[in-house]
């Protein structure tokens, strides 16, 4: 006997369709607003049907979008809708308009009914107006998460560590520790058919509410254009069993954008966990946009440029080198996990002698301090990011970093500087240039924000996640499971490809 999930209908009929950007409910409405306008100019004859059958179609998909949450890309849609129904709807009544007509001025004609060459430019407004509708729909759309590739379904949960041994540098209170948060994606066993995915952005969706009103201030947006983004929901479930085979899986630790947040790779991390690795992202307070702690208060961002550029370079490293402590930390934290420290089902699951750190932007840069600061990090992975901080010691794990084209005209000290990080390490390093990337092109923003090249690359919604994460995934099977092959020409299958070897090679 099939299981009845509660709330599964509810689901169905709100959830985003891929290609489309709307949901069932969202396009019946938007067909329901299209045929009433269209009634107008239909044979006399079908009018009254075609109006009748819109009417029922809109109404109460519009009724439903009211209850189950209705967003601002269908407020054209019902405009149009709106305007059209007076037009639509009064022809219904005519027969009762002339026989009142001819009761009291003895002629059945209404004299208000407009001409065709009137009507048409009401009825093209109209049409402009719904067709904006899925247009705004298109350009911000609720994200729909790719199915993860690998053979593992993915399980998410969400842990909160102080660190007693550092103060918390961004307030004054001197009793103040450094608390983090971290977001686990792991192999998972399957759920039940119709088992409610995780949230994304949050553990609720209040909490998603948050950090995406906080994202969308940071880059200047007003929040409701991005209001989709927290009705979405990835491919994991929260608190999913781990997958009981699969022996000991190597870590990821991500440290997120300047601003970012732990979730801001959710896609990437997905693919990751689905192929056998557990991914632990980190919001940093103060740091992130928005970081909710375990007793509901809010952490907001207190980072910002100063505009003076060596006074910014100074506190770019001041803040890449607190990341990079966190980041140390919370492997301390996994590796105590893992050796049952606290009871957790993942105990005896993380293989800590295989760890990777890996980050974007400035996570990228914190990446690059982390691994110079502690060993236990056997390989890197920089998305994108510019080489903050020190540039000794000589990084000793093998690198791979992630960039968007950049030429000495774009940033002029970004190269060199990367160059020289890459080529005075002691393991083979690489730079992979993906074409058609921007600097969004190695996070979730692909999947929600406009299509526009410059802001989030040309790879498409589906492929920037598709191709920066299957390029991480060929270079960690070969530097932690030690898979054999030519890595080298896989990766650059990707881009443009440069190796830097200890030899000068």
């Amino acid at each position: 006997m099939r299981r009845r999930v509660p709330g599964a209908e509810h689901g169905r009929v709100t959830e985003i369709i891929a290609g489309l950007s709307m949901s069932p409910l969202e396009l019946l409405a938007l067909l329901g607003a299209l045929a009433l306008v269209v009634a107008r100019w239909l044979p006399p004859a079908a009018r009254p049907r075609v109006t009748i059958a819109a009417g029922a179609v809109l109404v109460p998909s519009a009724a439903a979008l009211g209850v189950t949450g209705l967003r601002w890309q269908l407020l054209p849609v019902l405009a149009g809708a709106a305007c059209a129904s007076p037009f639509a709807f009064v022809p219904l009544l005519r027969p009762v308009l002339r026989h009142t007509l001819r009761r009291r001025t003895g002629t059945g004609r209404p004299a208000w009914r407009a001409r065709w060459w009137l009507a048409l430019p009401g009825s093209a407004a109209c049409v402009g107006l719904i067709a904006a509708g899925p247009v705004a729909a298109w350009a911000f759309p609720v994200p729909v998460f790719p199915e993860p590739s690998g053979g593992f379904a993915v399980g998410t949960r969400v842990l909160q560590w102080t660190d007693p041994l550092r103060p918390e540098t961004f307030t004054a209170d001197p009793d103040d520790r450094r608390t983090v948060v971290v977001q686990l994606w792991y192999p998972a066993r399957r759920s039940p058919a119709g088992a409610q995915r995780a949230q994304y952005l949050g553990r609720t969706e209040a909490e998603a509410r948050t950090v995406s009103e906080a994202l969308a201030r940071g880059v200047g947006l007003p929040g409701f254009l991005v209001d989709g983004v927290p009705r979405a929901r990835s491919r994991a479930v929260f608190d999913a069993p781990v997958e009981s085979t699969g022996g000991r899986f190597p870590v990821v630790l991500f440290s997120p954008g300047s601003g970012g947040v732990r979730t801001q790779n959710t896609a990437w991390a997905e693919e990751l966990a689905s192929h056998g690795y557990v991914v632990a992202a980190l919001d940093h307070p103060y740091d992130s946009a928005a970081v909710v702690l375990a007793d509901g208060r809010t952490i907001t961002t207190e980072t910002a440029s100063s505009g003076d550029p060596d006074k910014d370079v100074e506190l770019a490293a001041g803040w890449t080198a607190v990341r990079a402590a966190d980041l140390g930390f919370v492997l301390t934290r996994l590796d105590g996990l893992d050796r049952g420290e606290s009871a957790d089902p993942l105990t005896g699951r993380l293989d800590t002698g295989r760890v990777a750190v890996t980050g974007h932007s400035m996570g990228g840069a914190a990446a690059l301090q982390a691994a110079r600061q502690d060993r236990r990090f056997g390989a890197v992975i920089d998305l994108d990011g510019y080489p903050h901080g020190p540039a000794s010691p000589a990084l000793g794990q093998p690198t791979l970093v992630l960039t968007q084209a950049v030429t000495p005209g774009t940033d002029p000290r970004y190269l060199p500087r990367l160059t020289e990080a890459l080529e005075s390490g002691t393991a083979t390093s690489y730079r992979l240039t993906i074409p058609g990337a921007a600097h969004l092109t190695f996070m979730d923003g692909p999947l929600y924000l406009p299509p526009v090249p410059s802001i989030v690359g040309s790879l498409g919604r589906t492929g920037s996640p598709r191709v920066v994460a299957a390029a991480t995934l060929a270079f960690l099977d070969a530097v932690l499971r030690a898979k054999p092959g030519d890595l080298a020409g896989v990766l650059s299958a990707y881009g443009e490809l440069s190796v830097h070897r200890p030899d000068g090679r």
